[in-house]
């Protein structure tokens, strides 16, 4: 069943065609992976399939619904949830208030105090940093707040952009671990990654993006053994 549709998706930054009808689609239950080089157009999808760039024509449909004309943190409210590039935590805040801040769309405090015994389970790190303040954590540390604060809002998909980006080989596996495990727990995900190899090892579909279009499409594991794709992304 498809969760997530993007259909013949059209945005300008000025007079810059950035994303040039682009059609995709995300099964339920699956990891979708969205490779290409850096301005690709990658991060413009996810922030037009949440609200925060206008599309200048196309459709983005989420559970059966036209999303492309509702704001942000009612797309949030609605099941979606996402996870920028940068990590982007609230430095002056403490591990708790950040996971919190996550949680700002729900009401039951029985559920939330759910969800956050379930990042704990899931990121023992940030329990043993739960009064530290965000800004004083390693890079890796930030990635899986940054991932725990979106999952708190209970999300049917989540939409992560580059999760490996300037972390150590060995964060960069365990965030793939951890990506990967969020995926059983049943959440459908929409991931933009630089680190092709380690996308498409993990993906059950994937799409290439090149300077705004969808160049190929497939199998992740024939893309792996692609010619083209070794070459162009994976520095073979």
């Amino acid at each position: 069943m498809t969760i997530l549709e993007v259909d013949k998706l059209n945005v300008f930054y000025g007079v810059i065609h950035a994303i040039k009808d682009v059609s995709f689609k995300v099964e339920r239950g699956d990891i979708v992976s969205l490779i290409g080089a850096n301005g690709a157009g990658k991060t413009t999808i996810l922030h037009t399939i949440t609200g925060l760039v206008p599309l200048k024509s196309g459709k983005i449909i989420y559970n059966g619904k036209e999303i492309e004309k509702i704001p942000g943190h009612k797309i949030v409210s609605m099941g979606m949830a996402h996870v920028p590039e940068g990590r982007r935590v609230f430095y002056h805040l403490s591990v708790f208030q950040n996971l919190m801040m996550g949680a700002f769309t729900r009401k039951d405090k029985k559920e939330k105090e759910e969800s956050l015994e379930f990042v704990f389970r899931l990121f023992p790190r940030l329990q043993e940093r739960k009064n530290q303040m965000a800004g004083t954590l390693s890079g890796g540390e930030q990635q899986m707040l940054a991932m725990g604060r979106a999952l708190m809002s209970k999300p049917d998909v989540m939409l992560m952009d580059e999760p490996s980006m300037g972390l150590s080989p060995i964060y960069v596996n365990k965030i793939f671990e951890i990506i990967e495990e969020i995926n059983k727990q049943g959440v459908t995900i929409l991931l933009v990654e630089q680190n092709a190899k380690k996308a498409l090892n993990i993906a059950s579909k994937a799409y290439v993006l090149e300077t705004g279009n969808i160049v190929m499409e497939g199998d992740p594991k024939q893309l792996l053994n692609d010619p083209e794709i070794k070459k162009s992304y994976l520095g073979e």
